[in-house]
């Protein structure tokens, strides 16, 4: 049976901070390159409450140095670790 996958919003926004700050970014740099008046948007990513849109995770990918997938953590990847 084929379960689908869902993204882990909390987990996400988690590492979202992790590779920032593996990147050496603050929320601020992240700010002014993405042009947010405010950091708000960029909290909400880091607490789960919210994931950019593709195109701003298409610019975070490339600010991380990593590739999308390696941004979003999915209950399938949660599984797939778990029986491992």
């Amino acid at each position: 049976m084929f379960t689908m996958p869902a993204i882990n919003m909390a987990k996400t926004g988690q590492n979202i901070v992790t590779l920032r700050k593996r990147a050496g970014l603050s929320v601020k740099d992240l700010q002014d390159v993405f042009g947010f008046g405010t950091p708000q948007a960029i909290y909400k990513w880091q607490q789960g409450l919210a994931l950019p849109t593709i195109d701003n995770l298409v610019v975070l990918a490339s600010l991380l140095g990593v590739k999308i997938d390696d941004i979003i953590v999915t209950d399938m990847q949660n599984q797939i670790q778990a029986s491992a």
